[in-house]
């Protein structure tokens, strides 16, 4: 009898796009595609076939095989082609926690409606596993996981199966792949073969399994053709091999049969999986085309925070939820999402056509938003009687204080904004500009004239001490001719800016931020970091013998003061060499100007931080040093997910990692969700950034943010913290200038250091800094600032009230993280974490709701629940919500 089972997985590990694009890639499909059905149907024998766990392949091929859908269908249905749970396989450190969720939504309904969804979380490829995957897989009812990169052999304690456990204790069973996805890809029955390269495998495959008999053997690659002749191979081997008894087979069947009633696998791996020991993890890729990674995150705010909240709101007042635009959206930032796509590790022309992409998501997303407040201010306008009706909209299921920047078109310089019960709002116009009215076009009996158009005024305003109501509106009326215009900036004398918890001054050059609450001074605060970047699009590498270049003293140092706002702009300037060469000859050198722009918003716990950067310099990397004063951290933490995570200062895998062979260096540079920083017993200090996506806390406890890296090579060989062969296409030099960062680029971030306190309070905070509001004004002189302003659209609803709620929570410690409409049906979906150590309730207050039900992220079950509703410890919950019938 055969001592070993030895499951051949048929697979092909599809990339979306890469160094070819995605054309390439769906012409590639629909030949591959078409060839496997005939293969599948023609040979029963070949039990199954994995084909990535994607399903945006099934939308790619049956837009050109619409006619195959019945054939692909039942070879589904039957578990022989398997799909899905993804849509595509993200990124899952480098996205929202909501798009993964999403990513599974999408994936796994479509892959069941064409006949079944893997019941494997399926991670062969992305740069690092997030902490809370296990968490999502199980709420998609997905029981197993099978992935490669991220783990230390250390951490399996002598087996490749596991428990993966996410920090709110949900977990998967889960395989990990020794050799990754494709040491079978190449199977023979040749003795050369098996002699030097299978048994081999298959010998290390056993060690690496000391509970288990059933060893898994992938046998794929990247965009591979079916292998017709695998069952005849496998029966070749069968009758060739005494020791192991190969079966054609695939991942669900594994795992099933591997972890079988007996409860044999009892190691708990836990975190994130960052491990580069066994693979890369290319930990420097999230600071790749940080282009991309700002766009996304613009998309996705507008998205997340702002378009579906706003939309779900007024569904259930009658304006028509966006759906289908939704729907493409989300489906083309899935595409963004995918693992080398938002790593930015790509050709020139595939990263072109990714910016592209997440541009007409935003042009999307604005437009839809535009749509909907314009026929909502009109609904307003007409039950109030007012006609110049201002809307603030807060997304947030909690009541806002505070103050918020608006753009508002008046006729007169003098203006100013009243609540519906003529009370006058306080506010700052921080920026008025007079714009022509240019010509209109009169139709007349002798033809057409051009008539001169009245000019007026675009208002930049900082509306202060607003109270808005929760997850709903307030409305204003801007009255024109009376009241304030533009007013002259104070300048301080001081050269300092100040509101209620912060002070930043200027003295010779340094910049010093004074915390009020704690009265600590922060000494020499920011600094610029300039070094060589020798790597490629992977991974930034170290440039032998070179020399950080550090910024000296700011220059032009500039502060104004307004009622609710004190902002401070300062110049530093570095002086660096124009590329790689000339680092290494000393030659050719240019200066590198940055211009910072610091803001203190009356209230806000930290400062707005803005960098601009004209970059025409090229291999390099630039950094922002942010002091903290907290020089003994061991530990940084950040957010993922729905909790923090902490992360080493010092990896000690760090000491020895070139004599144990490791993949990539474990350099302790990690990746950034929301915000990162470090704390001690009096201190808390983080950063919250606006796509930045990457940090490093110092030994000095200085936070380390990478701006951006350049470089011009796609992949390359033998890099200082990756040794070996060049990552990705490594038979051809692939240049990729567009990486160089050439041309002018913001950055923004904020900064918040108070006293000690819970770090988990930093979701409130950064929710205070990211964009949770939107305005909207009801106005006929400028048709271009919101795009579809200038057209005639319907008015699906005659009147809505000058301010409204949709629903309250109460708990401070209840993190909202999106509201949308349900996948199924009209009720409302709302999600709710709680990042602390300690059970949290909350109470959901409205007037609208006719039921609350408490459902899962794959919106399936539906359990009734009161509106007290309980979040375990670093969980989350999907609130239901169906709305009354009529809101008007």
């Amino acid at each position: 009898m055969k001592q070993k089972k030895v499951y051949v997985v048929p697979h092909s590990h599809w990339d979306r796009e890469w160094y070819f694009t995605i054309e390439d890639s769906n012409l590639l499909l629909v030949e591959n595609m078409d060839r496997l059905l005939d293969v599948m149907e023609n040979d029963p024998a070949y039990t199954g076939y994995v084909f990535d766990a994607q399903s945006s392949i099934l939308d790619e091929y049956l837009k050109i095989r619409p006619e195959e859908k019945e054939r692909l269908s039942k070879l589904i249905s039957a578990k022989r082609i398997f799909v899905g749970p993804w849509y595509t396989q993200a990124d899952s450190l480098l996205v929202n926690k909501e798009s993964l969720i999403r990513n599974l939504l999408y994936g796994t309904r479509i892959a069941e409606k064409m006949g079944h969804s893997m019941n494997i979380g399926y991670l062969p490829d992305i740069f690092g596993q997030n902490t809370y995957l296990p968490s999502i897989f199980r709420e998609f009812d997905i029981d197993y996981s099978v992935l490669q990169r991220g783990i230390y052999t250390d951490q399996l304690n002598g087996d490749l199966n596991f428990i993966w456990q996410s920090p709110d204790g949900k977990s998967v069973k889960a395989n990990n792949l020794y050799y990754g996805y494709g040491p079978g890809k190449f199977l023979s029955e040749d003795d050369t073969y098996r002699n030097e390269r299978l048994l081999p495998i298959l010998e290390k495959l056993e060690e690496m399994n000391q509970s288990t008999d059933h060893l898994l053997l992938p046998a794929g690659g990247d965009q591979v053709l079916v292998r017709e002749h695998f069952p005849l191979t496998v029966d070749a081997l069968n009758e060739k091999d005494a020791r192991y008894e190969y079966v054609l087979s695939d991942f669900e069947t594994f795992m099933e049969e591997t972890f079988d009633a007996e409860e044999r696998f009892t190691n708990v791996i836990e975190g994130e999986l960052i491990a580069t020991e066994k693979s890369r993890i290319h930990n420097t890729i999230r600071s790749q085309r940080y282009d991309i990674k700002q766009l996304n995150a613009i998309a996705e705010e507008k998205i997340i925070s702002q378009l579906e909240p706003l939309a779900s709101i007024a569904s259930t007042l009658g304006v028509r939820y966006p759906g289908k635009w939704l729907d493409e959206m989300w489906k083309m930032l899935f595409d963004v999402h995918a693992h080398d796509s938002i790593g930015g590790c790509n050709s020139d022309d595939t990263n072109r056509e990714i910016v592209n992409r997440l541009t007409k998501v935003i042009r999307l997303a604005d437009g839809c938003l535009n749509v909907i407040k314009k026929q909502m201010t009109q609904a307003v306008s007409t039950q109030t009687g007012k006609d110049s009706i201002f809307m603030q909209f807060h997304l947030l299921p909690k009541r806002f204080q505070g103050s918020q920047k608006a753009v508002i078109f008046t006729k007169e310089q003098a203006f100013s904004v009243k609540d519906l019960n003529g009370d006058l709002i306080e506010m700052d116009v921080l920026k008025q500009e007079f714009m022509s009215g240019g010509k209109l076009i009169v139709v007349t009996a002798d033809g057409e004239k051009e008539v001169d158009a009245p000019g007026y005024y675009r208002n930049e305003i900082l509306l202060q001490n607003l109270s808005l109501p929760a997850m709903g509106w307030q409305a204003f009326e801007v009255i024109d001719g009376e009241g304030m215009g533009a007013t002259a900036a104070v300048t301080q004398p001081s050269e300092s800016i100040e509101n209620d918890f912060l002070r930043m001054t200027t003295d010779k050059g340094k910049l010093h931020l004074h915390v009020l609450t704690t009265d600590h001074i922060i000494e020499d605060l920011i600094q610029f970091e300039n070094v060589a970047d020798a790597g490629d699009s992977y991974d930034f590498s170290p440039l032998k013998n070179d020399a950080p270049i550090l910024s000296k003293e700011a220059h032009s140092v500039h502060t104004e003061t307004k009622a609710g706002v004190e902002c401070m702009e300062v110049t530093h300037k570095l002086t660096v060499p124009t590329d790689l060469e000339s680092r290494v000859k000393g030659g050719e050198a240019k200066e590198l100007t940055i211009v910072s722009r610091f803001e203190l918003r009356k209230g806000e716990p930290f400062i707005r931080v803005s960098h601009l950067i004209v970059n025409d310099v090229k291999d390099h990397r630039v950094r922002v040093l942010l002091k903290t004063s907290i020089e003994d951290a061991a530990h940084s933490f950040g957010d993922q997910g729905f909790s923090l995570i902490e992360r080493a200062v010092e990896n000690p895998y760090m000491k020895n990692w070139k004599e144990r062979k490791f993949a990539e260096a474990p350099v302790p540079i990690y990746p950034l969700e929301t915000f990162a920083g470090v704390s001690n017993e009096t201190t808390k200090a983080a950063v919250i950034t606006k796509g930045i996506k990457e940090y490093q806390v110092l030994e000095t406890g200085e936070i380390a943010l990478t701006l951006f890296r350049s470089v011009g090579l796609l992949g390359k060989d033998n890099l200082a913290w990756r040794p070996g062969r060049a990552s990705g296409i490594n038979n051809k030099v692939v240049t990729t200038p567009d990486a160089q960062m050439q041309g002018e680029w913001t950055f923004d971030y904020a900064i918040h250091v108070s006293a000690g306190g819970k770090e988990e309070e930093l979701f409130s905070i950064a929710s205070l800094y990211h964009d949770h509001q939107v305005s909207y004004q009801k106005q006929s002189l400028n048709s271009f600032e919101e795009r579809l302003d200038r057209f005639e659209i319907p008015y699906p609803v005659t009147e809505l009230p000058a301010a409204f709620s949709l629903f309250e929570i109460t708990n401070k410690h209840v993190i909202f993280s999106s509201m949308k409409k349900a996948y199924d049906d009209d009720a409302v979906i709302v999600r709710l974490f709680n990042p602390t150590e300690d059970v949290q309730s909350f109470h959901l207050t409205s007037e609208h709701y006719q039921s609350l039900a408490l459902t899962t992220l794959n919106e399936k079950s539906e359990q009734e629940a009161k509106s007290d509703v309980l979040i375990q410890p670093k969980g989350y919950v999907t609130v239901k919500l169906r709305v009354k019938g009529d809101q008007q």
